[in-house]
């Protein structure tokens, strides 16, 4: 076959002298190994990836087939071989990003996986319950690492707002559990990992996170179990505020040995029952800052 030496538009000029922030690829899927050092399994995750880089203002565009080409190299290729952790995998994606875009001074990469936690239920039997594991990685060409391990975790909160105003206008004592409004809870709790640090695992983080609701929620109920989840919900009201501050402080006692340059992401969002808006409280700091 005739060689045909086709154009390489992206690395032509651009019309509009613009930097781009972040351009890349989203929603790309993979299974991927991760070696546990508690098990001497491999734990399989299907993982969804968004990798980008920036562009400078004198390029047209971005050569996106290479953010796919590194991933398949690194998972299709050496699909038997198990990553240490999921923010470590994206680290080591981030800084071959920056090898396959020369042109660029910064890079990210973002994943989400399917987790499974082993929970007792109400009802004192054992079961599996579902959870979202997070990871981010930064670089840039300086060579800078920054890397972040996170979760995401579902549960329940109850309304101190509305309780409070039923517990005045029908007369209910201090000691009474008045009723209130329900609410599904996304909570987002994420730490920045230094260097090889292995001191932060996600289960400990989803331990943090479901604590601070109401009371975490189940995929299996009977029907005692669930009045007397909705009871225990309303023993302990929480706004979304509460949430992020209960986190915050839990952190705090249990992280004393990071440093104070940490970053710490906690994001709580409670869908309304009574409204057609969620309420949303979120906090972006450091260790240090909280310790202040």
């Amino acid at each position: 076959m005739k060689s045909i030496n086709l154009p390489d538009v992206q690395s032509g000029p651009s019309s509009s002298n613009f930097k781009i922030t972040r351009v890349g690829v989203t929603g790309v899927k993979k299974l991927v190994h991760i070696k546990r050092p508690d098990k001497n399994t491999d734990s399989p995750l299907v993982v969804k990836m968004d990798l980008f880089v920036d562009l400078p203002a004198s390029q047209k565009g971005s050569h996106m087939s290479r953010n796919l080409e590194l991933v398949s190299d690194i998972i299709d290729v050496n699909h038997q071989k198990p990553v240490s952790d999921l923010e470590s995998f994206c680290a080591t994606i981030a800084k071959l990003l920056l090898k396959k875009h020369e042109y660029a001074t910064f890079s990210e990469v973002k994943a989400e996986a399917d987790y499974f936690l082993e929970r007792t239920y109400p009802s004192g039997k054992k079961g599996l319950e579902p959870y979202k594991l997070l990871a981010e990685a930064r670089a840039n060409n300086d060579g800078e690492i920054k890397k972040l391990i996170g979760v995401k975790v579902i549960g329940m909160t109850a309304c101190p707002c509305a309780m409070e105003v039923i517990r005045k206008l029908d007369g209910y004592g201090e000691k009474d559990v008045p009723p209130t409004h329900n609410q599904r809870n996304i909570t987002t709790l994420m730490i920045e990992v230094p260097g090889e640090d292995r001191s932060v695992d996600a289960n400990d983080l989803i331990d943090i996170a479901e604590q601070s609701l109401s009371t975490p929620t189940y995929g299996i109920l009977k029907r005692r179990e669930e009045g007397q989840l909705v009871f225990d919900a309303h023993k302990n009201p929480k706004f979304v505020e509460d949430v992020v501050r209960d986190i915050l402080n839990a952190i705090l006692k249990k992280y004393k040995e990071l440093h104070d340059d940490v970053l710490v992401v906690v994001r709580s969002e409670s869908e309304e029952s009574i409204h057609k808006h969620n309420a949303f409280a979120e906090r972006v700091t450091t260790l240090g800052e909280l310790r202040k």
